[in-house]
């Protein structure tokens, strides 16, 4: 495979995004934050695990498992790391959403976990594939923390409130499913595969990358395709950053926080 990325950070805060690659793997995993309000019952913080679930995950997507194993493998890979120290049955314990690729003999296997997004051109139609579960939990703390004055201490509270309400829905029936201490939670992942023939391009990005699309309508997924191609991932994140720095009063664009980390892997298999 062909493979370029780039990961900015939220301007302010440690990377808590996290992306790996190999000669037939491509992973992006993007750690649940949380706002300073609450404290998280681990030890290690977002960064370390994604970057321990990540690593697992790219290596174990190189066996001879569905990717739906590996995920599951690195996940437990994860829990083992840090459950003598860390309360993990903690609905506010770290967590993360991700995406994974991989190219095997004359097929494109791919998996979605949370909102991560996989945008693939094949047989020349273009598919972005996010799992948007998370969306349907807390639909009324969302709105009355986008209704407060963005850096207000209302609206503080209200994220903190709202995070309280996601977290309570984690990996259970009826709520929605991310990377945690549950290695069960792969089997709610969202999988698929293409003909290696009919695969042009693809990337994987970050909920904070895939802004560029779903929050500012910079292009559409063809034309961020070709931005990717044309400009690089780095130019991608730029226009994403130049974009949140333009409207940090989230009046234009309303949305949650005025940044995010951004991450994206662009793959030619």
């Amino acid at each position: 495979m062909d493979v370029s990325a780039s990961s900015s950070a939220c301007p302010g805060r440690a990377n808590e995004d996290f992306a790996a690659w190999g000669d037939c793997v491509a992973v992006v995993v993007d750690g649940a934050g949380m706002p300073d309000t609450l404290q998280a019952p681990c030890i290690h913080g977002v960064s370390w695990f994604a970057r321990t679930l990540g690593t697992a995950l790219c290596s174990a997507a190189g066996g001879d498992g569905t990717l739906r194993d590996a995920l599951a493998g690195a996940i437990e890979h994860t829990a083992r790391a840090h459950r003598d120290t860390c309360a993990l049955g903690d609905p506010l314990s770290p967590s993360a959403t991700l995406a994974a690729l991989r190219l095997r003999e004359d097929v494109v296997e791919w998996l979605v976990l949370g909102d991560c997004t996989l945008v693939v051109e094949h047989g020349g139609v273009v598919d972005a594939v996010s799992d948007a579960r998370l969306a349907e939990v807390g639909r009324s703390e969302r709105a009355a923390m986008k209704r407060a004055v963005p850096g207000s201490p209302e609206r503080r509270h209200l994220h903190a409130r709202l995070v309280q309400v996601e977290r309570a829905s984690r990996n259970r029936p009826g709520g929605y499913w991310v990377a945690a201490s549950e290695p069960q939670a792969a089997e709610a992942a969202v999988c698929g595969s293409f003909p290696v023939r009919d695969v042009a391009r693809a990337a994987l990005m970050t909920d904070g990358a895939a802004r560029a699309v779903t929050a500012f309508a910079l292009a559409d997924w063809a034309g961020c395709l070709d931005l990717l191609e044309q400009e690089g991932p780095e130019a991608l994140v730029r226009r994403v950053r130049d974009a949140e720095l333009s409207d940090i009063a989230l009046t234009r664009w309303p949305r949650s926080k005025p940044h995010d980390d951004a991450t994206v892997i662009y793959v030619r298999p």
